[in-house]
């Protein structure tokens, strides 16, 4: 049984090996949000291209604002979208608006809360020093260096660098296929009215909406029963996709079977358990050239493995750097019972409290609990080495990031 670090190591390992090489297409940048860079992007000029104030004031030469109270005589006025065209003359001031390009012969500006107008004469209320109160011209890029990498997810930040770069449209690597392939004769479509002794598939639904957000496109296949032959012609549906998602049947019960039919196809697998709680019997390999993940079929087990596992597998996939899970840091609310060897993500909310983080679990039962674990924000995690931790404790948290 593999630990955490571990199996995570060894998935960035097998996938760096496999070295995937998605295709790349071109979208209008409205549709790029959330993809894969697939291009080296540069400015096409310098950012700013020109020097530009940053507060609404007076554009000065500075050397002649060493003091308070040097008067200058008031030239015109520049707003932004507009540049001023006339040379500034010794003595002289340009009434500027944020934003604006300075006028040529000046380097600074005054606020306008440091500066007395009487008609066109303006006294500075204060010294300056050389481009006080600007941004200077190719201090953000310039022209011709790299602002975005290939390889980068692509938020809202990136979507606005790429507009101003002139980016319309923006090269990315296409979308990976997940197939989700969930299992189990207790198990009877959403839209279907249960038995008493049934359950609808909840997990389907959850790891397409997963797989979305991770930037993928979920291929929902038919629901696995626990019957071989069944198994083995849904696996091999599933196996044409990028990734394929198993779901249940990876215990040691006497009717779960997805790992002996994974083997007769010919699997190897990766590793089969992980010391984690929930989702210990989590299991990872390659079948028919394609990477499998059996997530537990408990929906809270589900979701943890997808989370800590699966959606760095299939940001690799896609084009993007393998990123492991970014844990934030929390006081610690409650007591927690922990079982000791295995690192424990539980569904958790953080909260703000006297200026601090504070994290708390919610009233969940279990990992079957999705009642519970859709109060959460966030999992709280105790590692192994944390024995006894105390309320008041600095603990880690991860996000939901879905």
């Amino acid at each position: 049984m593999l630990s955490y670090e571990q199996a995570l190591s060894d998935i960035e390992e097998k996938l760096g090996a496999a070295n995937p090489t998605p295709k790349i297409e071109s979208v209008p940048l409205a549709q790029a949000w959330g993809r894969i860079l697939a291009e080296d992007v540069k400015a096409d000029r310098d950012y700013p291209p020109f020097h530009r104030a940053t507060r609404d004031g007076f554009a000065v030469r500075s050397q002649n604002v060493d003091r308070a109270g040097v008067v200058f005589k008031l030239a015109g006025e520049v707003r932004a979208g507009e540049s001023f065209r006339a040379p500034v003359e010794e003595g002289q001031c340009v009434q500027i608006m944020t934003g604006a390009p300075l006028p040529a012969g000046t380097d600074a500006v005054v606020m306008v809360e440091y500066a007395r107008v009487q008609g066109d004469q303006v006294e500075m209320q204060a010294p300056l020093k050389p481009f006080e109160n600007v941004v200077r011209q190719g201090s953000e890029a310039v022209k011709g260096r790299q602002v975005l990498p290939p390889g980068r997810r692509l938020g809202a930040g990136e979507i606005g660098l790429l507009a101003s770069v002139g980016k319309a449209c923006v090269s990315v690597y296409r979308k990976p296929i997940v197939a989700i392939l969930p299992t189990g004769d207790e198990i009877v479509p959403v839209d279907q009215r249960p038995e008493w002794y049934q359950i609808r598939n909840s997990n389907s639904a959850m790891l397409s909406a997963l797989v979305i957000a991770a930037g993928a496109i979920p291929m929902e296949t038919s629901i696995g029963p626990d019957v071989k032959e069944a198994l083995r012609r849904l696996m091999l549906e599933g196996l044409k996709a990028d990734l394929l998602l198993l779901s249940g049947g990876v215990s040691m019960g006497k009717y779960d079977f997805v790992e002996e039919v994974l083997a007769d196809l010919g699997a190897e697998f990766y590793f089969q358990s992980v010391a984690i709680r929930p989702g210990k019997p989590l299991v990872f390999g390659r079948a028919h050239d394609t990477l499998f993940f059996g997530l537990p079929g408990n929906p809270v087990s589900s979701f943890v493995t997808f989370e800590l596992f699966a959606r760095p597998a299939i940001r690799a996939l896609g084009g993007g750097r393998f990123e492991r899970p970014q844990f934030l840091r929390a006081r610690l609310g409650n007591s927690v019972r922990h079982k000791s060897g295995l690192t424990m993500f539980m569904p958790a909310r953080v909260e703000t409290q006297d200026s601090e983080p504070v994290v708390q679990l919610v009233g969940w039962q279990g990992s079957g609990d999705l009642v519970g674990a859709a109060e959460a924000n966030c999992f709280l995690v105790i590692h192994p080495e944390q024995r006894a931790p105390q309320v008041g404790d600095w603990v880690d948290v991860l996000p939901r990031l879905s």
